[in-house]
């Protein structure tokens, strides 16, 4: 029996409850539209985070208050009164306006060692049972060194669902050693086990858990180094030559706010490549630095690592820094991304989905597109070029692809300078693979072949050497050896520096004359295709058939049904003119070469994806307000229409992507964000394994 509901059971606080959820959701998020989150029971209804965290990251469209119902002082008050039925009536009826409204809810069982102490009954059992609602539990192995302790736990969770009359999905295994987590996999039991070793990072708080549990004051801040990960504290109590002996990667240093000597220290330390990264530095006493300082840091451009200052001495504040537990917020990108990809490296929900009710949704979400593109990087083993390793943007994403485990990624630059920059921003690039284009096995092929390719062209020798110094055709060429499978460039680079080489080394696929580019629209509720609206000005009738068959071989790589509308300032047959009939012309051309592809054209934009204009103005149409590929009729029309859907929709636009080339080349804006340059990433790596395929 399937079922559209689950609740997730931790015994024990810190023992991964939002991790587990995070990836589930994440999986069912993948598989259908309307998802609710339900949390019967809160320690205090003011203070639970778990429904922010939820709705933000995961766009669910669920009021917060109706993600809870009952704290814990309610409920004690209830069983006090003898009143246990009515928790349960109270849960029911709550669960019940949820289950109707969303394909599917995911509960979280409540984790509270005084309630637990008070009660003979599980409460979460009963919770569960009364919903009829089947179970997943995690076991916190944290400190279990042997496979029987771990053995124990997980047959006395088998034994007391049982007992309870609970049905028990899976049991997650989390924090596990690497010295048992082969004995756990081998284990053979009824119930399925997930598996998840200890991840240092995922255990460990921020820079910004420490701040917001110690209520500290911001001495120097960078927003953007807050989610650097702290693994130990060190009190500064030495001299600054012995004190930098000690230091350790992802340091949170405690020193006294006097101590001006070991704060300088440290910010140098950290710039240094001969010293680790350092996590943060926390002034006690409540002292700061004199203005002397602040202009002395203020004169360099040593990147700033977070500086709090709280008034307890120091041994106070050690105590209250042990006190601070790890999380995973929507403010930490970094261990976000690594959780997301520790859960989809360890864990296979196959054996979970088939017991779920999962509806398939109509069209292509923007959140469902994303995890789409993530799931098939993930699958390409592609290896992904990316050029500007000088621009910080491209660092961290290349961070955060790494942590998801998207691709492989290759960098051009000097290993050094990339490493210190990448140690200051608080990255770990380690399993990047860095070319230095100045010095390297390749570059005398590399012009051998220029040349070859283009001496018809009057590309004289030397030219060819001059040209290969070029980034730009360099990285190009590792593509055209097969070093590389795609590449991204565009963030500091001009477009025409990015597809000029692909131009004349990659070349285009056969059968296509015309490179062109798309755009995937995230906007509302929809994912749609723009196309060519940044590389073509002015396409003839026959090359926007050939954009229009492009672009929906694009969008039906990427998971969307291909309903093509060829854009005009009229619809069917009702206007005339030179644009109205290039149009016309160019949907008759794309039938010919693509019977099989629903197109229509000349139709308006409002024609093509309204259904209700549809319905007035070309009411026997097939395509029209269905149409998922736009294709616009020049570069001056496609590139304004981007852009005012983008910015009046709030939407977000990941291109362009361009196609037609023999091999993956992409272009970003160089006012691009991190999230762009991943989702291009991911984007690129998927057409690097169709391009092989």
């Amino acid at each position: 029996m399937k079922t559209k509901s689950l609740m997730v059971i931790s015994r024990t606080p810190q023992g991964g409850m939002r991790f587990i959820t995070m990836g589930i959701m994440a999986m069912l998020k993948r598989e259908i539209q309307h998802l609710a989150f339900f949390k019967p029971v809160v320690d205090s209804l003011k203070d639970d985070s778990d429904m922010n965290f939820y709705r933000n990251y995961f766009k669910l469209k669920q009021s917060r208050n109706s993600a809870y119902l009952l704290d814990f002082e309610n409920v004690k008050r209830l069983l006090s009164q003898d009143k246990s039925e009515l928790i349960y009536e109270k849960i029911l009826e709550r669960y019940e306006y949820l289950i109707k409204k969303y394909d599917f809810v995911i509960c979280n069982g409540m984790v509270n060692i005084e309630l637990e102490e008070l009660l003979d009954f599980d409460i979460n059992f009963e919770i569960a049972k009364n919903l009829q609602i089947p179970t997943v539990e995690i076991i916190n192995a944290e400190g279990m060194d042997s496979i029987d302790e771990v053995v124990e736990s997980i047959d006395y969770i088998i034994h007391q669902s049982k007992r309870a009359g609970v049905r028990l999905l899976g049991l997650f295994i989390n924090r596990v050693s690497k010295d048992i987590l082969d004995k756990i996999r081998e284990l053979k039991k009824d119930t399925p086990l997930f598996t998840i070793p200890k991840v240092r990072e995922l255990s460990s708080p921020t820079m910004l858990d420490i701040i917001k549990r110690l209520n500290a004051k911001e001495v120097i801040l960078d927003n953007s180094m807050l989610d650097r990960t702290i693994y130990q504290s060190k009190v500064a109590t030495m001299m600054l030559p012995n004190y930098l002996e000690y230091l350790e990667e992802g340091d949170l240093i405690i020193v006294s706010g006097d101590r001006c000597d070991i704060l300088v220290g440290t910010l140098l330390a950290n710039y240094s490549t001969n010293y680790p990264s350092i996590g943060g530095i926390l002034l006690t006493g409540g002292i700061t630095p004199p203005k002397s300082i602040y202009r002395l840091i203020e004169g360099t451009d040593i990147p700033r690592i977070p500086i709090i200052s709280i008034k307890n001495h120091t041994l106070e504040a050690v105590e209250k820094i042990e006190r601070v537990s790890a999380q995973i917020t929507i403010y930490n990108r970094k261990k976000l991304a690594l959780a997301e990809g520790v859960f989809s490296r360890y864990i296979n929900l196959r054996s979970l989905k088939k017991y779920l009710s999962l509806t398939q949704p109509d069209s292509m979400s923007p959140i469902r597109f994303t995890y789409h593109i993530y799931e098939k990087a993930k699958e390409s083993n592609s290896n992904i070029l990316l050029l500007e390793s000088d621009d910080e943007r491209i660092l961290k994403a290349t961070d955060i692809v790494i942590r998801r485990g998207l691709c492989k990624i290759t960098l051009l630059g000097k290993r050094e300078k990339i490493y210190q920059k990448a140690t200051t921003l608080g990255l770990d690039l380690s399993k990047a693979n860095i070319v230095d284009p100045h010095n390297n096995p390749y570059i005398d092929d590399f012009i051998d072949k220029f040349y070859e390719l283009r001496k018809d062209k009057g590309i004289i020798y030397p030219m060819a050497r001059e040209i290969m110094s070029r980034i730009n055709y360099f990285g190009t060429m590792m593509v055209y050896f097969g070093y590389v499978d795609g590449l991204v460039s565009g963030a500091t680079h001009t477009t025409k520096e990015t597809i000029k080489p692909a131009f004349q080394i990659i070349k285009t696929k056969k059968g296509i004359n015309i490179v062109s580019s798309v755009f995937f629209m995230l906007v509302n509720n929809r994912v749609l295709v723009y196309g060519d609206c940044a590389i073509n000005p002015n396409p003839t009738a026959k090359e926007l058939a050939e954009i229009a068959i492009s672009s929906a071989q694009t969008a039906k790589t990427f998971g969307i049904e291909p309903i093509v509308a060829m854009l005009s300032y009229s619809s069917g047959n009702s206007g005339i003119g030179r644009e109205v009939e290039k149009v016309r012309e160019a949907t008759k051309i794309a039938k010919e070469l693509a019977p099989n592809l629903l197109i229509e054209g000349p139709i308006q934009y409002d024609t093509a994806i309204d259904m209700e204009v549809a319905k007035k103005k070309m009411p026997n149409s097939r395509v029209a307000g269905r149409a998922t590929v736009f294709i616009f009729p020049d570069l001056n029309t496609g590139n304004n229409t981007y852009k005012a859907v983008q910015r009046s929709t709030n939407g977000v636009a990941i291109g362009p992507i361009l196609q037609g080339l023999n091999r993956p080349f992409n272009d970003l804006s160089r006012g691009c964000l991190v999230d762009d340059i991943v989702h291009t990433i991911a984007i690129t790596a998927i057409q690097a394994k169709f391009s092989k395929d």
